[in-house]
């Protein structure tokens, strides 16, 4: 006789995804292609603020073949993410987005039965050790700072500087001034305008209200006119020095071009910074030593570390493991946790007898020569 036990692992059958403004094409393709690959069919509400993007990615997947009905955009506001959360025929959700909306989504939805995985806020930090290769860490810092004007979850908004490294700042000053703030589709420009100026006008409130708490402006980015752009909602790079963790401007997420500067006479003074932070997305320390990358990569609690690099987005193999205050759930999206998370796992256990051998009625557990 023969009795084995296996495993497949099965669609759930309808998912959906809900997608930010920042990457209205890339964060969709985190979810679409494994969702679909694995079987499943998919719902994806765009943000209504850049509804365009995804249109043009379902006409491309109409014409790569995929059938009527596997995909599908629901647009709207709040009322399309209700309906998402309490579809009974929609089993998984996965989000990006901010805090508030995540909260909610993984609130309504998880109350409603379904998975979900919610991708939220960041407040990601960096630190700059006295033994690290200057140019390519001012030049890291910064870049990371400002590019896609800061709109990003892994953008790098804190920078705290150990011990010498201080002494750097002035370097940094002139790396980011040097940035050219424009049109997004002007050749040579690095920085475009923020999504709407209500948003910009956010970003420079904040930084106000660092300076009444005693910050200091070293690189000011708030009132840059790009010529031809009178209303654009433009936020050039700048740079906050004597910023300390208990001031608003650092406690909010920014989501703008803004580099927040501490300081710290010891790394573990800047680990407990860190980590004394609510969000968990991403760190990154810069340092030619070996033996302080392996502290840090230890000892500090977010989930994506970069050892100098300042932006630590995993490639596609790995999932996007962020942790406390930036994500809800228990599988995070892409990589291997995508695959468990669009699929259920169901286990079978069977015998085979090459013939009948009589015996007698079993109680216990089945096992080979007991059924």
């Amino acid at each position: 006789e023969y009795m084995g036990t296996y495993s497949h692992q099965q669609p759930l059958g309808v998912v959906a995804g809900i997608a930010p403004f920042n990457f209205p094409a890339m964060v969709p393709m985190w979810m679409i292609p494994i969702a679909v690959t694995l079987g499943n069919t998919f719902v994806l509400k765009p943000s209504e603020k850049v509804p365009g993007a995804m249109t043009m990615v379902m006409e491309l997947a109409q014409k790569a073949g995929i059938p009527d009905g596997v995909l599908g955009v629901l647009h709207g506001g709040k009322e399309a993410v209700n309906f998402i959360c309490d579809a009974p025929d929609i089993r998984a959700i996965s989000f990006v987005g901010g805090n508030e909306a995540g909260e909610y989504i993984y609130a309504r939805g998880t109350g409603n039965g379904k998975r979900v995985q919610s991708n939220m806020g960041a407040k990601n930090h960096a630190i700059v050790m006295p033994d690290a290769d200057k140019d390519h860490a001012l030049n890291a810092v910064v870049g990371a700072s400002c590019g896609a004007g800061g709109q990003r979850c892994m953008a790098l908004p804190v920078v705290i500087m150990v011990g010498e490294a201080q002494s750097w700042v002035p370097d940094m000053a002139g790396r980011a001034s040097s940035v050219k703030v424009g049109p997004g589709g002007a050749p040579g420009v690095e920085v475009g305008p923020l999504v709407t100026k209500e948003t910009a006008e956010r970003v420079k409130r904040l930084v106000g209200v660092g300076v009444k708490e005693g910050a200091q402006v070293l690189v000011d980015g708030r009132d840059i006119q790009v010529d031809g752009y009178a209303d654009g909602s433009f936020v050039g790079p700048t740079i906050m020095t004597g910023v300390t963790p208990n001031m608003e401007c650092y406690k909010e997420e920014l989501f703008g071009p803004v580099l927040q500067v501490l300081s710290a006479d010891t790394l573990d003074d800047a680990i407990s910074v860190i980590n004394s932070n609510p969000y968990g997305n991403g760190a990154a320390i810069f340092t030619t030593s070996g033996v302080t990358a392996r502290k840090f990569e230890h000892e500090v609690d977010a989930g994506q570390v970069g050892i100098n690099v300042p932006i630590p987005v995993p490639l596609p193999m790995f999932s996007f493991t962020g942790s406390r205050a930036s994500f809800r759930g228990d599988l995070h999206q892409f990589g291997k946790q995508s695959i468990q998370f669009y699929t259920q796992t169901k286990t079978v256990t069977a015998l085979w007898k090459n013939h009948d051998q009589g015996g007698k009625v079993a109680v216990g557990f089945p096992t080979p020569g007991r059924i």
